[in-house]
């Protein structure tokens, strides 16, 4: 899908629609100057520009404590998408939330791994995660790796792909370039997980540090090769599709 037809989605349709779902659980909210905002900034803008501006005009039409806000937001996610797809169809109009923990939660991280836990149930936490990954290293690697042995698949995922070192549409993630063990420590747990869902993102994490750090994504995939598991045999195969090790 091209970055116009996604923009297109992005605009003052979505102020409506989200504004009308905020309306409905915070009365006090100004739905009007919402999508006023909206209008008068949003049209030269690009998809990922777009979902920035409705982010910071959710904080600016929210005037309360971050706190008060996720608890706002978080209550118009509605029911868990069942799907391993969707995540950018039906709910795409909750990719605003996630930028909005990404701008304004850093400094609470609690509240902001709560809301993101369940914002990727819906849509994704993968560029959301990234900056507590950054800045709580320790802190974030113990809630992914709880995670990753979730009985829901949304957040085993995550588990993988906010810790994808070259994750497409984000910024590299630098923290264990030189020494992945943190990482595959959590991919090892997801290594047989039945989800494609989940293993594709496996996958796509180990074929990121194929280019980033190949010995140590060489080491970890020659070990699981011998595994006789077919969740691993895939993920391996799925690993090394554009390189051979």
């Amino acid at each position: 899908m091209s970055d116009y037809s996604l923009a297109q989605h992005f605009g003052v349709n979505l102020a409506e629609l989200l504004s009308g779902k905020i309306k409905a659980v915070y009365p006090k909210f100004d739905k009007q100057k919402y999508i006023k905002n909206i209008a008068s900034k949003v049209h030269d803008l690009a998809y990922s520009d777009r979902i920035e501006l409705h982010a910071r005009e959710l904080n600016s039409a929210l005037n309360l404590d971050y706190k008060n806000q996720i608890e706002i937001l978080t209550s118009v996610l509605g029911e868990e998408n069942p799907n391993e797809t969707g995540m950018f169809k039906q709910y795409y109009w909750v990719l605003p939330m996630g930028k909005f923990v990404e701008i304004y939660g850093i400094n609470d991280f609690k509240t902001s791994i709560e809301a993101i836990s369940e914002i990727t149930k819906r849509n994704t936490g993968e560029y959301a995660i990234r900056v507590f990954i950054r800045k709580y290293p320790k802190e974030t690697l113990e809630v992914m790796k709880e995670w990753a042995k979730s009985e829901n698949f949304h957040l085993r995922r995550l588990a993988s792909e906010g810790l994808r070192p070259k994750l497409p549409w984000a910024s590299k993630l630098e923290n264990f370039i030189d020494n992945p063990s943190p990482v595959f420590a959590i991919l090892e747990i997801l290594k047989e997980d039945e989800i494609k869902f989940v293993k594709r993102s496996v996958a796509n994490n180990i074929a990121d540090y194929l280019k980033v750090n190949f010995n140590a994504a060489k080491e970890l995939l020659l070990d699981w090769s011998k595994s006789p598991n077919q969740n691993t045999q895939w993920i391996v195969k799925h690993a090394t599709r554009k390189i051979k090790i």
